[in-house]
């Protein structure tokens, strides 16, 4: 089976990777860039998860794989901050589209100010951190998690959905 998805992001990359190993025995990935077609930052579920679907129907149009994956991390206003989210979508060539959101935890007042101010969750991550590429490893979510919870763990919840969901839907025909 061939898995296109649709980001080069380390952390994406790797649960989707591990998601599918441990369900497929003979798996094949392809990781392209594709466009989300929202804002760079989502900031609504609705526009997360538009966000997921566009790049899993983006990177399956754009290759010969079996399934397209796409994951988006976004924020959202709620009545008790700002929380972070996230959403996947599993898009296959018999035109099922399934989608599955994870954890949310509420981000400090400082990133979230910096959030409403128009910047961008990953550079405004970096430089509370001191570091680069917090994307691309533990996420915001590690970091206010101590690490328990990463960015790859969390997005492999949300890809072990997916794949559950998509078994079911295939068993049930």
């Amino acid at each position: 089976m061939k898995i296109a998805i649709g980001t080069k992001n380390k952390a994406k990359v790797q649960a989707i990777e591990k998601g599918f190993q441990q369900h497929i025995n003979e798996v094949s990935f392809q990781c392209l860039k594709t466009e989300s077609n929202v804002s760079e930052q989502p900031f609504s579920d609705q526009e997360t998860i538009e966000g997921a679907l566009n790049r899993a129907k983006n990177v399956l149009r754009m290759t010969n794989a079996d399934i397209g994956i796409g994951l988006e991390g976004g924020v959202t206003e709620t009545l008790y901050g700002m929380f972070l989210c996230n959403w996947g979508s599993l898009v296959d060539r018999n035109g099922n589209e399934i989608i599955a959101g994870g954890a949310r935890i509420s981000l400090p007042t400082e990133i979230a100010e910096g959030l409403r101010k128009g910047r961008e969750l990953g550079p405004l991550m970096d430089e509370f951190t001191s570091k680069t590429g917090i994307r691309q490893s533990e996420g915001a979510v590690g970091v206010f998690t101590d690490g328990l919870v990463t960015r790859d763990v969390m997005f492999f919840h949300v890809v072990q959905l997916l794949i559950g969901q998509w078994k079911y839907k295939k068993n049930q025909f």
